[in-house]
């Protein structure tokens, strides 16, 4: 890895090599994730099709392959499976990891995290461009969810070695994954790609994360203490260690008491967007435009990470400081679109569009505020740490949003069976 002369423009050349770096490890990280997100209504279409095509029970009309809908009116078309499903197999895994890995990462070095994050992300694009049934795609997810997981714990961690800058970088990356990513399945899918054929071309995202980090990102100067560093200049053991002590479990639990602060406002945010993106996004579709009930939860999606691109790479420009307006307005938003489920009072798309990108900026502000915030307000021997341990919020939040999301989904779907 590159070693930076003393002279100014080096040291300013390197800054942005490290931007550079972190938005692109922002952007691969998250691709796998909002993939799987992206596709989790193709999954379901195809994998309920192959297994009970000679079925005439609540399927869903595979009209992202014909362009048609069915002639027959109905209050609500349901998949008997909710997105939400594909959801919780896409953010337990990375739950499991980011309440665990606190208490234990540090301790391994980070060119072996980033070499699992990397493997994780490959395997799951290859497991469930290949998939045969339900079961192998879960599976696909599930390792893209382990590669989220593991690699925000490890790339927020790793940010606390550079500029507080690079956690703006890393954010806007991550906001830049949630729209290339749906945009590119939505439009390679509408181009007339198959789900299989456009998850597959998604395996370079893998190689690039490895490119920004082995070759684009720089040494840290912070980390340089006179302790042998590691091949990619990064010390193999923790901050904790570097700075001269170690935290004990004991230390660690209490730290969490103020990150409350943080913590709380951030999982609202996302319990409310979540349960919006996987429990409604699909039911809040209109007949007899020009897209189909599948186009329209494809462009919802890219139309809420546009949003969170926007919000995400915004923190240097309009910082928030007051975190908790953010749930309250994300739980307005979510209260506002089950009305329109039900009740269906707003007339066109294109409100729910302007809504959606809403509730992607909301989200957005809330992840890159937080975390902007906990970079700038907590004491350097903490930072590493704290920096980790509070990426268990948006899971958590996320997690409870798929959980709810699926009987919720269930319910409207048997409301819908009684009015028809």
């Amino acid at each position: 890895m590159h070693n930076p002369n003393r002279n100014g423009n080096e040291s300013k050349w390197l800054r942005r090599r490290n931007l550079l770096g972190f938005w692109f490890l922002g952007l691969c990280n998250n691709f796998a994730y909002v993939i799987m997100l992206s596709a989790a209504h193709d999954i379901l279409l195809q994998q309920e099709n192959s297994t009970m095509h000679e079925s005439h029970s609540q399927t869903i009309a595979t009209d992202e392959t014909t362009g048609s809908q069915d002639n027959e009116t109905q209050y609500l078309e349901c998949s008997k499976i909710s997105t939400g499903a594909i959801l919780l197999a896409d953010i337990l895994p990375t739950l499991c990891i980011k309440f665990t890995a606190p208490f234990y990462i540090q301790k391994i070095s980070y060119r072996i995290k980033v070499l699992a994050v990397i493997a994780f992300a490959l395997i799951s694009f290859l497991l469930v461009a290949f998939s045969q049934g339900i079961m192998m795609s879960i599976l696909g997810v599930i390792f893209a969810s382990c590669c989220g997981g593991l690699g925000e714990v490890t790339f927020l961690s790793l940010s606390t070695f550079y500029h507080k800058n690079v956690v703006s970088a890393y954010a806007s990356g991550t906001g830049g994954a949630g729209l290339f990513g749906a945009l590119s399945y939505a439009g390679l899918t509408s181009a007339g790609l198959s789900p299989k054929t456009t998850v597959l071309v998604m395996v370079i995202i893998p190689l690039i994360m490895a490119c920004s980090y082995f070759c684009v990102l720089g040494k840290p100067a912070s980390a340089i203490t006179g302790r042998q560093e590691d091949e990619v200049g990064l010390l193999s053991n923790s901050s904790t260690v570097r700075r001269g002590h170690t935290l004990t479990i004991k230390h660690k639990l209490l730290l969490i008491i103020p990150l409350l602060k943080f913590m709380i406002p951030l999982t609202l945010v996302y319990f409310a967007e979540y349960f919006i993106n996987q429990g409604l996004h699909e039911l809040l579709y209109f007949d007899n435009i020009w897209l189909t009930k599948s186009e329209q939860y494809r462009w919802y999606q890219v139309d809420y990470q546009l949003g969170v691109l926007i919000s995400r790479s915004s923190v240097n420009l309009f910082e928030i400081r007051r975190l908790w307006i953010l749930p309250i307005l994300q739980l307005l938003n979510m209260a506002l679109l089950i009305g329109q489920v039900f009740f269906q009072f707003i007339p066109n798309i294109w409100i729910i569009l302007a809504i959606v990108l809403y509730e992607g900026l909301l989200g957005g502000a809330s992840f890159v505020n937080t975390f902007f915030r906990i970079s700038a307000e907590v004491e350097p021997e903490h930072r590493e740490y704290s920096m980790g341990v509070a990426t268990i919020s948006d899971t958590f939040g996320i997690a409870v949003a798929g959980a709810v999301a699926i009987p919720s989904h269930n319910h409207i779907c048997n409301l819908n069976l009684k009015l028809q």
